[in-house]
């Protein structure tokens, strides 16, 4: 990516990105509250340490807080939200006002979704909109953002500042492929991606060298999900069930040798964070897992990686 691009939004991680510098991003889901103290209780820990927090957008199909609220939360008190919106609950026109609304109340970047599948969650009888699909409506920011006009092409009293970010998954790629749906994303208007778990760096660098063939990687900033994994019975079951997803058998083995595979899991992810900052085409890391804010807070401390930007800040390195 050009640093030299202008700004499009307000905000630290597309200051950070811009910069060149390696970014760590988190996660954390709405809860099932009505009041603020809850949010902070939860994702306070990530102040001052992740670059900005992601905010799940009906997670599991699932009513919790409006991630709308939950950011705004977070923006008001000192912590960059990625306000994920998903297109499976709201309309296009709902999804515009939450665009402005948005960026009126301090949000500075939004992640675009598909969504869980309603009948995955707890009230299958809810029916999903899907109005529009996650491209449109990464097209529809950008056109706010950059002409000040709605869809309908009635013009904007302000323009919303927004970075635009869209989802990717890692694979393996095979002779002949091509990111044809990444290029589409890139398209429509995403400036970052954020992936999938990802971990398997070997894999990850041959999807990058195969990305970077196409030019893909002048054109977005990659965020690679990771995240420290509770035991091996977790590990297991997200191979089983998160598509795109492998947890390396080698790595399975030390959850289940460990004495403590909390621990050891913070421990290989305290690793997978150091290597991912040395592999070429990476801007970043995205840290997820349910109730994981806390144990993200220490791998990002433990890694060391905030303390080596500040050295290279300063011009001591």
């Amino acid at each position: 990516m050009n640093a030299a691009e202008m700004s499009r939004s307000n905000g630290r991680l597309e200051a950070a990105l811009r910069a060149g510098h390696f970014v760590m991003t988190a996660e954390t889901s709405p809860l099932d509250a009505a009041t603020s103290a809850p949010v902070l209780a939860r994702a306070g820990c990530l102040k001052g340490l992740a670059d900005a927090v992601n905010v799940c957008d009906g997670p599991s199909a699932r009513s919790h807080m409006s991630a709308f609220a939950t950011a705004v939360i977070l923006a008001q008190n000192g912590i960059e939200p990625v306000l994920q919106l998903t297109v499976r609950d709201r309309n296009r026109i709902a999804l515009q006002a939450d665009l402005l609304g948005a960026a009126a109340l301090g949000v500075p970047n939004i992640l675009c979704l598909h969504g869980d599948d309603i009948a995955k969650g707890d009230q299958p009888e809810a029916k999903p909109v899907h109005d529009i699909d996650s491209r449109e409506l990464m097209q529809t920011a950008r056109r706010m953002r950059d002409e000040g006009v709605l869809p309908s092409g009635r013009a904007l009293e302000s323009r919303p500042r927004l970075l635009i970010g869209a989802a990717d998954t890692p694979i393996e790629p095979k002779p002949g492929w091509r990111p044809d749906g990444l290029r589409a994303k890139i398209a429509a208007g995403a400036e970052f991606v954020q992936t999938q778990f990802c971990f398997d760096p070997g894999l990850l660098r041959r999807y990058l060298s195969a990305l970077a063939a196409e030019g893909i990687l002048e054109q977005v900033f990659v965020i690679v999900g990771i995240g420290p994994l509770p035991s091996a019975k977790s590990a297991r079951w997200m191979n089983a069930n998160l598509y795109g997803v492998n947890v390396p058998e080698p790595m399975i083995r030390r959850l289940e040798q460990a004495p403590h595979p909390e621990t050891e899991g913070r421990r290989i992810c305290v690793e997978l964070l150091q290597e991912l900052a040395g592999i070429k085409g990476v801007a970043g890391a995205h840290m997820m897992g349910p109730k994981q804010e806390q144990s993200i807070a220490e791998v990002i401390v433990e890694s060391g990686l905030l303390a080596r930007r500040d050295l290279v800040c300063a011009g001591r390195t």
